[in-house]
């Protein structure tokens, strides 16, 4: 038996930012010294590296749970199913509810109650609960099904991802540039066909790598130190990506029985375009191979890093057929994989 995506779903926010509504902002050092060039340059450079061109960010009257709420709605629709018969709900964020203007996080009662709620489901039987995994959260929560499924714990499954982080951002560190919004939504049910997911790969890296991604006070020295935003050490998880997804990935795919010739698609989180062509540039060399044409699709260059709503809603436009020089057939084999806080690496290797 093999769980099945019977059904996906996305949200994306329709307030667009591009790279040069930056151009005023105030960005600093670690050490709140100004840089020694202008925003130009800062822009230019950040866009050669990460791809991204514009991003989105949630309406102002919306917050996490209802950008999820509308994915949600969509992957039902998708589905075709009464949305009562859903076993489990497992909502993947990182920050809760984060009103516009505000910086206090919300997540009580659960951002899955909360959209279980909107949607209206009577059945107590429908669990809903939250799992914070950094951006690897929704593939982690397509893992966490896969058991409740196989088990016999439950039928169908929705596996959210949804976040808002241009809330929780330094407007004053020049990484707020990467993170926007958005949300994916997936509902899974067991197959008995040759579709599904077939193998897969998780760990958790806590000595050194753990506090890579972390809360932590503005560069302005101004601003009070007791408001905290999301910070990283780009460099660091720069590494530990390329020297531990690929890995992974190729454990996963082995696990698969499936040749590395057979992937049609690799659906990778959507954080940093450089380091994503590197990840598959090196998985592809274990293998003494390089790379084909298209392998890759890539949504950053206008959506951002929307954390652990990027590979739903990949999937979601490749399904759609919206990811131009991109299709997905009956019978294809994707790889699905993730890196972020954790710091977490996961991935699935699926037949379409």
């Amino acid at each position: 038996m093999k769980i099945k995506i019977i059904g996906i779903g996305s949200y994306i926010p329709t307030q667009e930012v591009s790279n040069t509504d930056f151009g005023d902002h105030v960005f600093l050092n670690e050490d709140g010294t100004p840089f020694g060039y202008p925003n130009e340059v800062v822009i230019k450079k950040f866009k050669g590296i990460t791809g991204i061109e514009n991003r989105r960010y949630a309406e102002d009257q919306y917050t996490s749970s209802d950008l999820a709420f509308f994915a949600a709605e969509k992957a039902l629709e998708n589905a075709k199913i009464d949305r009562e018969t859903l076993d489990y709900i497992i909502y993947a964020h990182n920050f809760g509810d984060v009103k516009a203007g505000t910086h206090q996080t919300d997540i009580l009662p659960s951002l899955a109650t909360r959209v279980k709620n909107k949607l209206g489901i009577k059945n107590p039987k429908c669990v809903a609960y939250d799992i914070i995994f950094g951006c690897p959260g929704w593939i982690e929560g397509v893992l966490q099904a896969n058991a409740f499924i196989k088990s016999g714990m439950a039928k169908r499954v929705m596996v959210i991802g949804s976040e808002t982080l241009s809330r929780v951002v330094d407007d004053h560190d020049r990484d707020s540039m990467i993170y926007s919004d958005g949300a994916g939504v997936s509902i899974l049910e067991a197959s008995d066909d040759e579709a599904g997911l077939l193998s897969y790969e998780s760990a958790t890296f806590a000595t050194d790598e753990a506090n890579y991604l972390f809360f932590g006070k503005s560069y302005n020295p101004d601003l009070d130190p007791d408001i905290k935003y999301i910070k990283m050490y780009g460099r660091k998880i720069y590494e530990f990506a390329l020297s531990q997804v690929p890995c992974a990935m190729k454990s996963c795919l082995d696990k698969s029985g499936i040749s590395i010739d057979e992937v049609k698609k690799i659906l990778i989180h959507q954080a940093n375009e450089k380091m994503d062509e590197a990840i598959i540039a090196r998985f592809y060399k274990l293998y003494e191979k390089t790379p084909p044409e298209n392998i890759m699709p890539m949504c950053i260059h206008d959506l951002g890093n929307s954390s652990v709503a990027t590979v739903p809603t990949l999937y979601d436009l490749l399904i759609q057929g919206k990811l131009e020089n991109h299709e997905i057939n009956k019978g294809d084999v994707v790889i699905f994989a993730s890196v972020g806080a954790g710091m977490n690496v996961n991935a699935f290797v699926y037949r379409y």
